[in-house]
């Protein structure tokens, strides 16, 4: 295979991955407005349950160490890595998710997420310490006996399905009842409670939610490096899917896909071509000055994100054509300003707010 046509082939394989990634994120910012810092705790987590599943058993004098080995297939561990995940988000949330909101819950993550990369890095029986783990058995190579060219291209359709599957499913989940619920939450909490909705369960579900899909997208991580250790598991692989999922568009899982594309895959492989200056740190700080100051300007002139969260527009004659059915239904006459408090009688995938032409929704 060329080199660039192998190059190519690894960037739109981490540009899936990582579009896996940022659809999860978005359930839990974009849907509901969970500010969670510890996301990638939740991707680490997912791929080294998932690796240590199907690796076999460490051998004594082999200089590896680490629990279970157990020789899994690969998806039985696939989904018990992305079920570890979301056990962990179910224990933060119900530990602190009630008690807690915004800044004081980012906090929370946060600390979390370095108790656990210390564990990780400093109980060498564990997951193997500092060094980390390697020599991931690839998914079905026994079984399909392809060469280590060829095995590339089945690797990125395997990408390809938990893409669609996540996309289809994120789809459906934002433009049901459920969604419309966790949106309402991410709008204003004290009117979603005053329209009886659990908030508590409902941002914990949407925590859950994220965190498994998550730990599905860093199984795929893992296995397609085949190696992992604390060093990939820092602040700036947040901080690289927090700005692929504002650039590309919150509450938008077309955008944030296109934003997982333009900025862990684009933006921090086209830094790696530029010339060396001064320290050989500088190029690779590069890459985060770069996305720092992209995500700068895309909060100050648009920060709904390359494409914008979809609203649906509902002019005061339609309006007009609907009240006097709705106010014959029920015999008590509607407003506009009581058909848009009422989110049970919007549309699917509907916000809320007024409009100089009608309502948008």
């Amino acid at each position: 295979m060329p080199s660039f046509v192998f190059y190519l082939l690894t960037v739109v394989i981490f540009g899936a991955i990582y579009g896996t990634l940022a659809m999860g994120l978005n359930i839990q910012w974009g849907y509901t407005g969970i500010l969670d810092f510890m996301y990638i705790a939740f991707v680490a987590v997912g791929g080294y349950v998932t690796s240590l599943l199907m690796m076999p058993p460490a051998l004594p004098g082999s200089g590896f160490q680490y629990v279970l080995g157990l020789n899994w297939p690969f998806i039985p561990a696939l989904l018990v890595g992305g079920l570890a995940a979301a056990l962990l988000a179910l224990i933060v949330g119900l530990l602190s998710l009630n008690r807690l909101r915004s800044d004081y819950f980012a906090i929370v993550t946060v600390a979390v997420s370095l108790v656990l990369y210390t564990i990780a890095g400093n109980n060498t029986p564990l997951v193997n310490g500092w060094d980390g783990i390697a020599g991931i058995p690839q998914p079905f190579q026994d079984t399909l006996n392809l060469d280590y060219n060829t095995y590339q291209f089945f690797f990125l359709g395997m990408c390809i399905v938990v893409l669609i599957i996540v996309y289809i499913f994120s789809e459906r989940l934002y433009r049901s009842p459920f969604g419309r619920a966790l949106r309402s939450v991410r709008e204003d909490e004290l009117v979603a409670q005053g329209l009886g909705k659990n908030v508590f369960a409902l941002r914990l579900k949407a925590f859950v939610i994220g965190a498994f899909i998550a730990g599905i997208g860093g199984s795929m991580l893992v296995i397609y490096v085949d190696a992992f250790n604390p060093s990939a598991w820092t602040t700036g692989e947040t901080f690289f899917l927090w700005a692929a999922l504002l650039l590309g568009g919150s509450a938008n899982n077309r955008g944030a896909m296109l934003g997982a594309l333009i900025v862990p895959v684009l933006f921090a492989e086209v830094t790696r071509f530029l010339p060396a200056f001064g320290s050989p740190t500088v190029v690779n700080a590069s890459r985060y000055i770069a996305i720092g100051v992209l995500l700068i300007l895309t909060v100050r002139f648009r920060p709904q994100g390359v494409l914008a969260e979809k609203r649906f527009r509902v002019r005061k004659s339609k309006l007009a054509q609907l009240e006097p059915a709705l106010a014959s239904d029920t015999g008590v006459h509607i407003t506009d300003t009581d058909l848009e408090d009422n989110l049970g009688t919007l549309p699917d995938g509907a916000t809320p707010a007024r409009g100089e032409e009608g309502m948008t929704l």
